[in-house]
C-alpha cells in the first residue's frame, strides 16, 4: 500500500478544516451584522452566543474530528472561563488597551452571559451534529 503525498495529505486537511473556517468567518459577519442592526438584550445576548458559536468553529478549524459534543463543550469552557476571569481587573485593563482585546476579553462579568454562551454551544453543537450526520449539506470543495 502506497502512501499518501504530501499534496494529497494537504488536500485532504483543506477539505476537512475549510467547512470550520467558513463557519468561522460566517459567524463573525453575523455578530457585527447583530451589533449593528439591533440593539438592547437581544444584539448583547445574540452576540455572545455567537461568541461561543465562533469559539467552536475555532475549535473545529484545529481539530476538524472532534465529535460535535466535545467541542460545544470545549467551546462552552473557553467561554465561561473568560467571563469568569472578568471578576478580576484583568480583562477590563486589556479592555482598555485594545479594542481587540475588548472584542475577545470584554470587561464585565454577567450571569446571563453564562446562558447566552450555554445558548450558543447548543447551537453550534446541533448545528455540527446535523452536519456530521449529513455531509452533503457542506460545500463542495475541489
Amino acid at each position: 500500500m502506497s502512501r499518501p503525498t504530501r499534496a494529497a495529505t494537504a488536500a485532504s486537511a483543506l477539505r476537512s478544516r475549510l467547512p470550520a473556517a467558513l463557519a468561522a468567518v460566517a459567524t463573525v459577519a453575523a455578530g457585527l451584522t447583530v451589533r449593528a442592526v439591533t440593539g438592547g438584550w437581544f444584539g448583547k445576548y445574540a452576540g455572545d452566543a455567537l461568541y461561543t458559536v465562533l469559539v467552536h468553529a475555532l475549535i473545529l478549524v484545529v481539530r476538524p474530528r472532534v465529535s460535535p459534543a466535545r467541542t460545544a463543550t470545549g467551546a462552552l469552557a473557553f467561554s465561561w472561563a473568560i467571563e469568569f476571569a472578568q471578576l478580576t481587573p484583568v480583562p477590563a485593563a486589556l479592555s482598555e488597551a485594545s479594542v481587540l482585546a475588548r472584542l475577545v476579553f470584554g470587561s464585565t462579568f454577567g450571569v446571563a452571559d453564562l446562558l447566552a454562551y450555554a445558548a450558543g454551544a447548543a447551537l453550534a453543537a446541533t448545528a455540527h451534529a446535523l452536519l456530521r450526520r449529513d455531509p452533503s449539506r457542506l460545500p463542495v470543495v475541489g
